[in-house]
């Protein structure tokens, strides 16, 4: 596909789209400390969509170079921050689903771990890969909270993901990882389904179907482990 002329206006509105995810955090985090976690984890699930796509049409409008001023990345950086880690952080804490003092450990972890991860220049690898746990704390929050496991399993799933953020095992990038790509973004794609089935079940009050549950938790699973599934069989690096 032909790569279309570079244009300020559009690398600029790029630009806006991307910052948009901090006016869908702050929607979320009005929100979470109102206890609608269902309003906040819409507002939330809109942030992540902004964040699939703004990455692919930086890259198409070659806003890096028509404004080299601007750091994409950083603001990337910036939203992601709030967005993926602080709200969850903070909802984990505000919905009551651990004890006070298990809450603040988690939060604690979360916010400090996170912070680093995004200091760390080696984050991604040769290939795409991000290197330890790349700090999805929006996704692994809303499957606890759809799954709803005990306190202990939700509390040991948060502090292994916390010591994994340092460990030199990968995790996948749905969209930049080539290998198995087209299975990623099926997986992606039923886990918002499921997602978008949960919301719908919880803005009006209904039970969760089993079949909701199931998917979540196994499409959960999947892109929580193929990165180094895919290590552990010498196809990533």
């Amino acid at each position: 596909m032909e790569r279309p002329p570079n244009n300020v206006l559009i690398a600029f509105s790029v630009h806006l789209f991307t910052a948009s995810g901090a006016f869908w955090a702050f929607l979320a985090l009005v929100a979470a400390a109102e206890g609608r976690f269902t309003n906040m984890w819409f507002w939330l699930g809109v942030a992540l969509a902004v964040d699939g796509v703004d990455g692919p049409l930086a890259r198409y409008f070659n806003v890096k170079s028509v404004l080299p001023n601007w750091s994409g990345e950083l603001l990337d950086c910036v939203v992601d921050y709030i967005t993926f880690v602080l709200i969850p952080a903070f909802a984990l804490y505000q919905s009551g689903f651990l004890d006070e003092l298990y809450s603040f450990i988690c939060a604690a972890l979360i916010v400090c771990t996170s912070a680093i991860y995004y200091a760390d220049l080696r984050m991604k690898s040769r290939d795409n890969f991000f290197i330890g746990f790349p700090v999805c704390w929006n996704m692994l929050v809303f499957a606890l909270f759809v799954l709803e496991p005990g306190w202990t399993i939700a509390f040991a799933i948060v502090i292994i993901s916390a010591l994994l953020t340092f460990s030199p095992l990968l995790f996948v990038h749905p969209v930049r990882v080539k290998t198995w790509r087209s299975a990623t973004l099926s997986v992606c794609a039923v886990w918002a389904l499921c997602g978008a089935v949960a919301l719908y079940c919880g803005y009006y009050d209904l039970a969760i179907p089993l079949i909701v549950k199931i998917g979540i938790a196994l499409t959960s699973l999947y892109l929580y482990c193929v990165g180094f599934a895919l290590q552990a069989l010498g196809k990533a690096a």
